[in-house]
């Protein structure tokens, strides 16, 4: 039986005790129905992962107690930046979701011209609501470094800050990735909204330095370009090859 695995933004340490706030306290006790001295795996983000046994489970304590550490990696030793194009709702969420189990390491939610979500005073909500995304999609795919979710930008000031082999996709565009190389094994990929990029965006990234890159001959629906590029980056020059 695989043993459950749950991020907490948490200093931890061998033979301490971690209690968990009232969400993840839940979590483990009503959704994964752990009983004391169950075992379950604590990681925080910043590498490695440690064994735990569930001390205490009742409605208003939840006490995990640290046995030992495991030093585990699963992280790709490509460096993949994703900017997307924010969209609506399960299409931006799943974008997010499969990135971080595709293996990147940060994420930027972007405003473009024809983005058809509308933030105003619910934009720290969408961060949360995107971080928790990436939190779950980490606990699942093994994952013991958290990608980092930065501020939503706009394209224009993200782009000329990039670094690495730069892309951005394009249906229209008449190179494919494996005419590529990335620089230092780092790749900056740009995945825009429902609409896509504008003449002037199209104009402002390329001379930031991306390239046009299509994926195939069809024309793919926002979340699946994400999905598509993440997956031929890896296996080009990521840890698909292994």
């Amino acid at each position: 039986m695989r043993i459950p695995r749950l991020y907490v933004p948490l200093a931890l340490a061998l033979n301490g005790q971690v209690e968990l706030d009232d969400d993840s306290g839940h979590y483990v006790r009503t959704v994964l129905r752990l009983k004391k001295d169950d075992a379950i795996i604590l990681f925080n983000g910043n590498g490695g992962e440690y064994a735990c046994v569930l001390s205490q489970a009742s409605r208003k304590t939840v006490l995990i107690t640290i046995k030992s550490w495991c030093e585990r990696s699963v992280e790709s030793p490509l460096q993949v930046t994703l900017g997307l194009g924010v969209s609506r709702g399960d299409r931006m969420d799943l974008s997010v979701q499969k990135a971080v189990e595709l293996g990147a390491n940060q994420i930027t939610p972007l405003m473009t011209e024809r983005c058809v979500v509308q933030f105003k005073e619910k934009k720290l909500q969408r961060l949360q609501h995107w971080q928790k995304i990436i939190q779950h999609a980490a606990e699942q795919s093994g994952r013991t470094v958290l990608p980092e979710l930065t501020d939503m930008a706009a394209l224009q000031n993200w782009a000329g800050s990039q670094h690495g082999l730069k892309v951005f996709l394009d249906p229209y565009a008449e190179r494919s990735l494996a005419q590529l190389q990335p620089d230092d094994m780092k790749v900056t990929l740009l995945a825009g909204p429902e609409g896509g990029f504008s003449d002037q965006e199209r104009s402002v990234v390329k001379a930031a330095g991306f390239i046009p890159v299509r994926l195939g001959c069809r024309i793919l629906r926002t979340e699946t370009a994400a999905i598509a590029a993440l997956s031929a980056v890896q296996t080009l020059w990521g840890d698909f090859r292994a």
